[in-house]
């Protein structure tokens, strides 16, 4: 089942209004999480439009990320899901374990029907597609924001269509765990083990097994073919 309700995309609910008699509306502080400074911008720039909404503080990278909730306890978290020194669905898991009541929307260009369903089990409040920013953040921010969660239509669809609530995509790679998919990408990023090792913050040959296990969930029969494959889903995500 989903951890929360799925809420209607046409009518965003209003988060929690601030306390009776205070002097002016409450101010939502939002942390923007992506390594394109034109894409921190543009989020920026669609969330400032609405005068409750400040965006606290942008990073580009896990660390910066985790370095910058603690100095300014944003209510929001806007990340991207392949950030340059680590994985979004690892930072989304601390994120949470770090700052109690932290909601945490994931913004990405990576196929939705594969990675929303593994952000909201990380603890993200929804998932947004970066080709649909433009028309539906502020939305999911507010979604957020109000304790429930975001998912396109066509997701909650698909998330809603079996009796047990979750319909996982047939794709091969779905089958691999969320770690055997950070240490795929990575590959098809053109990273050798000892690189994606230091990434990820795994030994080498912990780094080796997953390897051996992704060849064999995808019936690849050695290392150039594994090269091959990670990058044209690399390509594929772009």
């Amino acid at each position: 089942m989903l951890p929360q309700s799925v809420i209607p995309v046409e009518s965003p609910p209003e988060p929690d209004a601030p306390p009776q008699g205070s002097a002016s509306p409450r101010v939502w502080r939002i942390l923007i999480v992506d390594d394109h400074p034109l894409v921190r911008m543009g989020l920026r720039s669609l969330l400032e439009a609405d005068n409750d909404l400040q965006v606290c503080a942008e990073a580009g990278s896990v660390a910066e990320a985790l370095a910058t909730a603690r100095k300014h306890h944003p209510d929001l978290v806007i990340t991207d899901l392949s950030l340059g020194d680590g994985n979004g669905l690892d930072l989304i898991k601390r994120l949470i374990a770090q700052h109690a009541g932290l909601r945490v929307l994931v913004c990405s260009m990576h196929d939705e029907k594969l990675f929303a369903l593994r952000a909201l089990a990380a603890g993200a409040c929804g998932y947004v597609g970066k080709e649909q920013a433009g028309r539906h953040v502020v939305d999911a921010v507010r979604h957020g924001l109000a304790g429930h969660i975001w998912l396109s239509p066509a997701m909650t669809d698909q998330a809603l269509s079996s009796g047990n609530g979750v319909q996982q995509p047939s794709d091969a790679v779905a089958r691999l765990t969320d770690r055997e998919l950070a240490v795929f990408e990575l590959i098809g990023r053109g990273l050798r083990p000892s690189q994606i090792a230091a990434q990820i913050h795994l030994s080498v040959k912990t780094v080796e097994t997953h390897r051996e296990k992704i060849k064999k969930k995808l019936n690849l029969q050695n290392a150039g073919d594994l090269t091959r494959s990670a990058m044209q889903w690399v390509e594929r995500q772009r």
